[in-house]
């Protein structure tokens, strides 16, 4: 049991913070349904505290007295630069506070209160909106219950702000009517919760017993109270039903809420889930700034959008989020008051999923068999699975599994008769004889050419532009009487269709598939049947394209405005489909956040294919990303060569 934590002891608080909050990830994120339902708020709090954990790393490394407020203050500075999302601005202030409690020694039971206190300002400070059933309402409580205790020894304050922060999380559903409909907790509440847990560990040497919060579980029977069987488990009612037994919620001075008054909050908060509608969400880092340009900027972000925060790390950074419109006017807005860095910016037309609440791991029987069935095709020919990612950059670099197999001999050959006018009539199935017919497949990058081909396509090489006459010749070329185009995104819809008519003739059957990218030509490729006849074939290769969700990461190599701001050379961009809508400073962090993008929609396997300018490092980076957040699914990995594009990625 510790009296007190000095500057290594906060380190080690801080890695341990980091390590639960890997654990607890995923429900976190499933439980985010405020401000915007994208699931993001534990993975966003875990990049806040592995920035800050990392900056504080290298400051004790520098240092020759690592003492709590250097560490405290080096955790702050970090989380305040690498915030990531709303909750990781907050969480940034909640270690400022410890660092301005801290200045004059180590972390003790009253410097714990008064670190609880200051955050508490700080974060409420730093919104322009604050909104109660939220991490803010949470950490209110957490420093009320610490500051009740008469004789604040370090285990006792500890243990009384994780005990009220956990009663406070239970009530949220109940401040805010958002919650209450989805049947979960605060997301951002249920992450500061692991901190003080963690902090509680630390100093007793045994972290508090907690429940898993999982949607429409009961108030009642949430982490404050001890499972009868001591394991970790989850006690689950339908989402937004009304009989949750709640205790009356509570202002910031204890007082009970009146129902009138919950009411008008859930209230309004539902209307205002209806009515906003953000495209963006948009931070950076701000310095050369003070305390009153960066009031300023709040309220001018406050016109812009909402979900506004502009906090600083008690130094010269500060840090600035928002969710608006306008993203290219929200960075204007930064630049007024100072210099402007870490440019981040997100679309929600990625993150947010379509529709209701996304479970993970749900399927209907018919999507789940379809996904199974490409997968079997997908590992039947030599894809690289990558559970196991320790070996993904060997066999990246070698060759081994970056290519489809060849057909086993005698799987393929031509078929003379049974056709006529270009048709095969009948199943031909059903006689015994495989259809007369191609697959003609537009293919950047040499690796990519050989996957193609090994699969039995024949390639149009793509490297540079293709135009229409250059398509229709190839297709002009092809022996067979019935051919299947993978154009892979080198032409417009528009001169497709042109193509596509002017290729048809009395001898010849040409269908365009609608692949708008190697990945997603892939993956039809791998569902190609010439048993089957020519309509079914394109069918089921046309629908394994289109459910194939499609991105692409690049570096950007001049200075650009995209659809989501300005980028600068070197920045990474994330794509989905043509449209940019991630921009990050770092190309393998903009490759993360895209990932968590078009993964945070459901998925079952991962493609990558890797570009001329990338080697295995990058491979083995994003592969073991996907495998350490989201388990279960699949990765493949295809060396493929093209210029264009750092990665290609393909969610089924």
């Amino acid at each position: 049991m510790r009296e007190s934590l000095d500057g290594p002891d906060l380190l080690v608080w801080a890695c341990g913070c980091r390590t639960d909050l890997e654990l607890r990830r995923a429900e976190i994120d499933a439980l985010n349904v405020f401000p915007i339902a994208d699931a993001d708020t534990g993975t966003n709090l875990l990049a806040t505290m592995r920035a800050a954990v990392a900056t504080a790393e290298r400051a004790v490394l520098d240092a020759q007295d690592a003492t709590s407020h250097l560490v405290a203050q080096a955790l702050a500075r970090g989380a305040t630069t690498g915030a990531r999302g709303n909750s990781g601005i907050i969480l940034s202030q909640v270690l400022r506070g410890i660092a301005e409690a801290v200045v004059a020694g180590p972390l003790t039971g009253a410097r714990l209160q008064e670190a609880l206190r200051r955050s508490a300002v700080l974060v409420r400070t730093g919104l322009s909106a604050p909104v109660e059933g939220t991490i803010l309402t949470v950490l209110d409580r957490a420093a009320a219950a610490a500051a009740e205790v008469a004789e604040p020894s370090l285990e006792e304050v500890a243990r009384a702000a994780a005990e009220g922060a956990a009663r406070a999380l239970s009530r949220t559903p109940t401040q805010l009517g958002v919650l209450r409909a989805a049947g979960v907790v605060d997301a951002g509440a249920r992450g500061l919760l692991v901190l003080l847990d963690c902090l509680v560990a630390e100093v007793c040497g045994e972290a508090p017993a907690r429940v898993r919060y999982t949607r429409g579980e009961r108030a009642d029977q949430g982490p404050h109270r001890r499972p009868d069987d001591g394991d970790e488990q989850g006690v689950t009612l339908p989402g937004g039903s009304g009989d949750i037994d709640h205790e009356p919620a509570r202002d910031g001075e204890g007082e009970a809420v009146s129902d009138g008054r919950e009411q008008r909050i859930r209230d309004d908060h539902d209307h205002r889930d209806r009515d906003a509608d953000p495209h963006f969400e948009v931070m950076y880092v701000i310095s050369g700034t003070d305390e009153t340009a960066a009031g300023g900027l709040r309220d001018r972000l406050a016109v812009l959008g909402d979900s506004v925060v502009v906090v600083g790390d008690g130094d010269s950074t500060w840090s600035a989020h928002v969710h608006c419109r306008d993203a290219g006017a929200a960075i204007e807005a930064g630049l007024a008051v100072g210099t402007v860095t870490s440019i981040r910016i997100e679309s929600f037309a990625v993150t947010a999923p379509h529709s209701g609440h996304h479970e993970p791991g749900h399927h209907d029987h018919g999507h789940h068999a379809r996904g199974a069935d490409r997968l079997g095709a997908r590992h039947a020919r030599g894809g690289t699975g990558a559970r196991d990612n320790s070996a993904v950059c060997a066999q990246f670099a070698s060759g081994a599994g970056d290519r489809l197999s060849r057909p086993a001999e005698g799987d393929v050959f031509p078929v003379t008769g049974g056709a006529r006018d270009g048709r095969v009539f009948g199943d031909p199935a059903a006689r015994g004889v495989l259809a007369d017919r191609g697959v003609l497949a537009v293919v950047a990058g040499a690796a990519a050419t050989r996957l193609f081909e090994d699969a039995g396509a024949v390639v149009l090489r793509g490297d540079r532009q293709v135009d229409t006459s250059t398509l229709l010749t190839a297709i002009r070329r092809m022996p067979h009487r019935e051919v299947l185009v993978l154009p892979n995104g080198a032409l417009p819809a528009q001169e497709l269709v042109a193509v596509g008519v002017a290729a048809r003739d009395g001898s010849r059957d040409v269908l365009l598939l609608p692949s708008a990218s190697m990945v997603q030509g892939l993956a039809a490729l791998a569902v190609h049947d010439r048993g089957r006849i020519a309509v079914d074939d394109a069918f089921a290769m046309s629908e394994a394209a289109a459910t194939m969700r499609w991105g692409a990461l690049r570096a950007a190599r001049v200075r650009a405005l995209t659809m989501v701001g300005m980028c600068s050379p070197g920045d990474g961009l994330g794509l989905v489909g043509q449209d940019v809508v991630v921009i990050d400073p770092d190309v393998v962090g903009a490759g993360r956040i895209l990932l968590d993008r078009m993964l945070g929609l459901g998925g079952e396997l991962v493609t990558l294919l890797m570009g001329a300018d990338t080697g295995p490092e990058l491979a083995q980076v994003l592969a073991e990303h996907v495998t350490a957040g989201f388990p279960g699914v699949e990765v493949v990995v295809y060396s493929g060569g093209q210029q264009a594009d750092l990665v290609q990625i393909g969610v089924e």
